[in-house]
């Protein structure tokens, strides 16, 4: 029996008509692992604790953002694209109770459940306040202990930062930890490091926006800290940006056909990475994102030949 290729997959989906493309990618990606080899994510471990983690995960604030317009089946076929190979790292944050409150349904569906890593944010100041989001996000996702409670771009973290490490020590949560997705807060988040040791940190990283690896990630690894990353895509300004240029001959040598790829395996390819949360309201591109997990990395010198490029388009 033959493998279905990425390519192959891709194709099939695109002589689908546009209104059947979202209940026949569903269709096509239950077949694919049913009746083919579905290549498993590649995994690596927390540091403290050595559970293993899938390396492409879903930022769902988008696909979630947009329930309310779109319906919760998006959110659904993305989820089925992650999981069809074994992904399960999901991030979210705080946003419209509604629709959170239908993204937790929707995490609950048997094809879902007990298969997630889910994590929540507090994003608002004072004690009580962050308390109430934890709260909400064990009765709107049905989940009793959170898999990571973390504090969203440092916000008030000095009063929450002993409120999460109280929910760990009660087992309310397993993993804590802190988030920025700006540059500007990076030497905030080093102050934080040498100071504290949480599970994990989420910080920004690309190809096109590369402040974090001179500093940051080496000292949460040094520290014991996983690193989750964020706006591996600039919040899609890295396509804007290389809309309509052609990827260089020779990135097929490390596997890039796109220029998501491009990025990606740039920062899989720093060891130091636990996972790369991807954000998409889209079931192809959920595809194509976990597909950067796989075949070859760049090297040093790849990688020093990728950003040299990229300084020049």
């Amino acid at each position: 029996m033959t493998q279905t290729t990425r390519r192959d997959f891709l194709a099939l989906l695109s002589m689908l008509p546009c209104t059947a493309a979202i209940p026949a990618l569903a269709q096509q990606a239950s077949a694919l692992s049913e009746r083919r080899r579905v290549e498993a994510l590649p995994v690596r471990r927390m540091p403290g604790s050595g559970e293993p983690l899938p390396v492409i995960g879903l930022g769902s604030s988008k696909v979630v953002e947009e329930i309310a317009r779109n319906g919760d089946d998006p959110l659904r076929q993305v989820m089925r694209a992650l999981v069809a190979h074994g992904g399960k790292v999901i991030d979210t944050w705080p946003r419209n109770p509604e629709n959170d409150g239908r993204f937790g349904k929707v995490i609950n569906e048997a094809e879902f459940r007990d298969r997630l890593f889910v994590t929540t944010k507090i994003d608002r100041v004072g004690k009580d306040a962050g308390v109430a989001q934890l709260r909400q996000a064990q009765q709107l996702y049905g989940r009793k202990v959170l898999d990571l409670a973390q504090i969203f771009s440092l916000t008030d973290v000095d009063t929450h930062w002993p409120t999460l490490r109280e929910w760990k020590d009660s087992g309310l949560a397993r993993y804590i930890g802190v988030t920025v997705s700006e540059p500007r807060r990076h030497a905030d988040l080093e102050t934080f490091l040498t100071r504290e040791k949480p599970d994990t940190i989420q910080v920004n990283y690309s190809i096109t926006e590369r402040e974090s690896e001179d500093r940051i990630i080496p000292l949460a690894a040094d520290r014991g800290v996983a690193v989750i990353v964020n706006r591996p895509f600039m919040n899609g300004a890295l396509f804007k940006r290389l809309e309509g240029r052609p990827l260089p001959q020779w990135a097929s040598e490390i596997g890039c056909t796109t220029w998501a790829e491009f990025s990606l395996k740039y920062i899989l390819s720093n060891p130091h990475i636990t996972v790369v949360l991807t954000e998409t309201s889209n079931a192809m591109h959920m595809e194509e994102n976990a597909q950067a997990a796989f075949g070859p990395m760049p090297d040093e010198s790849a990688r020093k030949r990728m950003r040299e490029f990229i300084t020049t388009v």
